[in-house]
């Protein structure tokens, strides 16, 4: 590789770190990681209507892929690891809300993502598990997963972000579902999305 290529490639990850703190910033401003606030959260969630039982998922970094290769949705990306993908998109595209099936893979940026678990993995985040991800040209790394202990990197708990969201919308934080807002533009956003090292031109 040469020096110039070399060059560009770092400058493009310290953009996409830059931008993803920006993002990820605005749950650790609000909600740093504290265990009472947590434990709150968590006893106010009800339980998730019941669904069809699916197989465990067994995920790894190779579970995640390029924003890109997944189906855009608005401003965010989304997949299934269970191969439902039309059930996901379908709850994704409504304005009503609803569950999402297992398997469902949700993403604003490259290196956060949450994935849907059978009914009954984790009541009190209604079966999502959050993860923090490490990604490069050469694929991905998983930094930090799991439910409502997750802290991220810059200090924000995503379970306390999240449980913001009207019960409705499943967990999901998008404008008007009641989460906290984040201090981006949507251009901006795009930007970090484009600037997923993974996607091949």
């Amino acid at each position: 590789m040469t020096t110039d290529r070399m060059t560009g490639a770092y400058a493009h990850q310290v953009a996409l770190l830059v931008l993803a703190l920006m993002v990820l910033q605005a749950c650790g401003k609000s909600e740093v990681a504290s265990k009472p606030a947590v434990e709150a959260a968590s006893a106010a969630v009800t339980e998730a209507p019941a669904v069809a039982k699916a197989p465990e998922l067994s995920i790894d970094a190779d579970s995640f892929r390029c924003l890109t290769d997944m189906t855009a949705i608005r401003h965010f990306f989304v997949d299934n690891l269970l191969g439902d993908l039309d059930a996901t998109i379908a709850v994704a595209e409504s304005t009503d809300g609803g569950v999402y099936p297992p398997g469902s893979v949700v993403q604003l940026v490259p290196t956060e993502a949450m994935v849907k678990h059978p009914p009954g993995f984790n009541a009190a985040t209604r079966d999502w598990e959050f993860f923090e991800l490490d990604v490069s040209a050469d694929g991905n790394s998983i930094r930090n997963r799991g439910f409502v202990d997750v802290v991220n990197r810059f200090g924000g708990n995503c379970f306390a972000c999240h449980i913001k969201a009207e019960p409705k919308y499943d967990l999901i934080c998008e404008l008007e579902h009641g989460c906290d807002p984040i201090p981006i533009t949507r251009e901006m956003i795009a930007g970090i999305q484009a600037a997923d090292p993974r996607c091949v031109e």
